[in-house]
């Protein structure tokens, strides 16, 4: 990790601050008839996606002229920075647009800074619900309702009960539904967004499998939120989720609540 602990700290405050006012962006649109078109991946957008993202990446850019942004509408459209430094940031402005579209209020906003292929930390605002979630590696995770105050979070170990699995409301395939079926007997709900790392974060569950196909903006934020949570995301060949890959395109992946016994992730400044 290059960044120091105080940087980070600062960097978290700024992009959750960004990621709220992006999400008034989205409830704007939200509250009132919008229109829903069809971007080249057959993947729903809305005005909600770009108003969310351009006011984002602007208020990025004027806060880390140094780092690249690496946004999802932008991406689809061919506009991707180069990342050859390490460190950039990951924007996904309304992850969850079919949950959005469904008016369900699962969909988040997503803003994570990726440090050496680590997500470094992260900030998910749930705008339906004025929830923000935001963790750092080594500064741990808190949840923030409405004008409340901040309040710590941790992911739990696997109760002895049998675990939480969350799975994806608008994406579940017939290859995680196998997985799921293959784990000892299990709770199962259902949940959009980045919202379901979330949960693990706070310990309202214990696992949650993605073997379809997802990109790296869809992932980073709730991963750095979980991470800092004491949690862990890996592949199937049980490989940490990194981030810069081509295309930003994510392997299948199990993310977990707290090993027993385990410690939130810390790392030295």
């Amino acid at each position: 990790m290059t960044i120091d602990a105080s940087r980070r700290e600062e960097l978290l405050a700024a992009v959750s601050a960004i990621a709220v006012a992006a999400g008034a962006e989205v409830m704007a649109v939200y509250r009132g008839d919008f229109a829903v078109s069809a971007k080249a991946d057959r993947t729903p957008v809305t005005d909600a996606d770009e108003n969310a993202e351009r006011l984002i990446v602007a208020a990025l850019r004027g806060l880390t002229p140094d780092i690249p942004v690496v946004a999802e509408e932008r991406a689809a459209r061919g506009e991707t920075p180069a990342i050859d430094g390490g460190r950039f940031w990951l924007v996904d402005p309304l992850d969850g647009t079919r949950e959005f579209v469904a008016r369900n209020g699962e969909f988040t906003v997503n803003i994570a800074l990726i440090d050496e292929g680590v997500p470094a930390l992260g900030a998910v605002h749930l705008p339906a619900a004025a929830r923000l979630y935001a963790g750092a590696v080594g500064l741990g995770a808190t949840v923030r309702e409405g004008e409340a105050p901040a309040h710590a979070i941790q992911a739990r170990p696997p109760p002895a009960g049998g675990v939480r699995v969350v799975a994806s409301r608008s994406h579940l395939d017939a290859e995680t539904e196998a997985f799921i079926a293959a784990l000892p007997p299990a709770h199962l709900a259902y949940a959009g967004s980045s919202l379901k790392f979330c949960l693990l974060a706070e310990g309202a569950a214990d696992l949650y499998p993605r073997l379809g196909r997802t990109r790296e903006w869809d992932t980073a934020a709730g991963q750095a939120v979980l991470l800092a949570a004491g949690g862990s995301v890996a592949t199937l060949a049980g490989a940490p989720l990194g981030y810069g890959k081509p295309g930003f395109v994510n392997p299948s992946f199990v993310a977990r609540g707290r090993a027993g016994g385990a410690e939130p992730v810390r790392a030295t400044p």
